[in-house]
């Protein structure tokens, strides 16, 4: 576990190195990079959060059946909240960029 938190670590700070990097023509678009970098931060911990909780889910229904629909509905519900995190994030990037 955590051999896979230090490569994501690193996967992260290596994607987000071409972000420092100075344009042409002198000037830069990015006026927060931070903004970038927590919108890679959501979307990864969100597609992690969904992937246990469709995991979680699956095991939950195979264990018993008869809970399936109130599984299914609370699956929904949570897949639906984990996404508004990195729908958020997007939204305050774009507020923060402009």
């Amino acid at each position: 576990m955590k051999n896979k938190l230090t490569l994501l670590a690193l996967g992260a700070l290596a994607s987000a190195t071409p972000m420092m990097a100075q344009g042409t023509t002198g000037g830069s678009d990015l006026k927060l990079p931070a903004a970038y970098i927590a919108m890679g931060i959501a979307a990864g911990l969100c597609g992690l959060g969904q992937g246990r909780a469709v995991a979680s889910s699956a095991e939950a229904m195979a264990r018993n059946p008869g809970a399936t629909a109130a599984i299914r509905f609370a699956l929904i519900l949570g897949l639906v909240l984990i996404e508004s995190l990195a729908l958020y994030t997007l939204v305050i990037t774009y507020v923060a960029k402009g």
